[in-house]
């Protein structure tokens, strides 16, 4: 099997992913762009770790430890989203950010008062 297939593949899964982080609004689909992210960086672990014929498997044991760490980011990132939702109605991050800046905003005028 040649290396560039799952690179290639990886790069394309890589770039959706950038795409969703940079593009997306509702919090939820950034963490799935994220995600997405993560299994291209999986790819090129396991595919090299094929391709370079370890006898340790170390990237398939990365793999491992990447999933885990992925798991772990998932379950408190959604707990996080899942409580702004419920404090502020919305888990658009742009009304987030502007929601963060009119409060700052009004604290001032009333330090100023």
């Amino acid at each position: 099997m040649h290396l560039a297939y799952p690179a290639v593949l990886a790069a394309l899964l890589f770039a959706v992913g950038l795409y969703g982080v940079l593009a997306r609004r509702n919090a939820i689909l950034v963490l799935m762009s994220v995600e997405l992210m993560l299994n291209a960086v999986n790819l090129n672990l396991v595919a090299f770790d094929v391709w370079l014929r370890d006898t340790l498997h170390a990237g398939q044991a990365l793999t491992l430890f990447t999933i885990a760490v992925a798991a772990a980011e998932i379950g408190i990132g959604l707990a996080i989203v899942l409580m702004v939702h419920r404090n502020r109605g919305t888990s658009d991050v742009d009304r987030l950010r502007d929601t963060k800046e009119q409060q700052s905003a009004e604290e001032k005028a009333e330090a100023a008062a």
